[in-house]
């Protein structure tokens, strides 16, 4: 019996590869990208059953390469950098792993929160330069606890960040289409409240929504001018959320306290970024979904559809995309 090869498009680290493989189901092989750009995805996609896509995006000419492909699927959630329509075109199903990296990306939000509020990431990079931070710090601090959060979309990561931010106590507003039911707010202590409630009365705004049409530059000059002076934008769902020249003006003008990115409009976020010299902002590189104890339950699932398509089953249904 011949092998099913799998390609990963992202480049990778062999080590990261061998983990991959060590979990890979009977009759599959892995290959993965190790270089960026169409060019080289269009090369390695050519001979592939099935590929993956964790941060590239995947434009109709790559799928189109994609001569053999039975199924390309998200290593995530987020799905608006993959061309879903040529997908349906070509006959090449797309799916994702949804709500496999709630946890994750909750804690991580969390965490940005926090680093924002308190100058962690600011205090750490001036000490590593041999300066002693305390006493002449670019803002006030803040604690979290007791505060005011808004969390604008509330699918399965914007529910576990409400769950996490309860031990401190704050009083969580929530933004999404369809409130939930009475019962459901009850239970995690939020408040339905419309994106303009939210800019004006939260102390931190958390941006878990997709990025649709309706979405993108959501946070711009206007909605940044009706947050809170005393306020900090934090973004793990996706760069274009936020128009990120807005964001610049109003960080330079003190017109909100502090910002957290994981995500940004062009990645890997260009070296030449003015989000780079603002000292009231906190920058990772896309890491929030990034567990190591999230990584094989991930895998083993991506895998086990690709299993399904390859034994002519169905794949589940909440990881159908197309």
């Amino acid at each position: 019996m011949m092998s099913e090869t799998i390609v990963l498009l992202d480049m990778t680290t062999p080590e990261r590869a061998d983990r991959l493989r060590a979990l890979l189901p009977p009759g599959f092989v892995l290959t993965h990208g190790t270089a960026r750009g169409d060019e080289h995805m269009k090369e390695i996609i050519a001979e592939a059953d099935y590929a993956i896509s964790g941060q590239v995006g995947v434009s109709r000419e790559v799928l189109a390469a994609g001569r053999k492909l039975k199924l390309l699927h998200k290593w995530g959630v987020g799905y608006d950098n993959i061309d879903v329509a040529a997908a349906k075109e070509l006959g090449i199903r797309v799916a994702r792993t949804t709500g496999s990296n709630a946890v994750p990306v909750a804690e991580f939000a969390l965490g940005l929160m926090l680093s924002s509020l308190r100058f962690i990431a600011y205090g750490h990079e001036e000490l590593r330069q041999g300066r002693w931070a305390t006493g002449r710090l670019p803002g006030d601090t803040y604690m979290l606890s007791g505060k005011t959060v808004g969390i604008v979309g509330f699918g399965a990561i914007g529910k576990n960040v409400a769950k996490l931010l309860k031990g401190f106590g704050c009083k969580i507003l929530y933004s999404k289409r369809t409130p939930l039911s009475a019962a459901e707010e009850a239970e995690l202590g939020v408040s339905h409240a419309s994106l303009a409630q939210i800019l004006a009365e939260a102390d931190v705004v958390s941006l878990h929504c997709p990025l649709t049409p309706e979405t993108t530059n959501l946070i711009d000059s206007a909605a940044l001018k009706a947050m809170k002076k005393t306020a900090v934008l934090v973004n793990a769902a996706r760069g274009g959320v936020v128009n990120e020249a807005d964001l610049v003006t109003a960080l330079r003008a003190r017109e909100i306290a502090g910002a957290a990115m994981d995500v940004y409009s062009v990645e890997p976020l260009p070296p030449d970024s003015e989000l780079l010299t603002l000292d009231n902002i906190v920058v990772t590189p896309h890491l929030a979904a990034m567990a190591a104890d999230n990584f094989a339950p991930t895998v083993k699932r991506m895998f086990a559809n690709m299993v399904h398509v390859s034994r002519g089953e169905p794949v589940p249904e909440r990881d159908i995309v197309v």
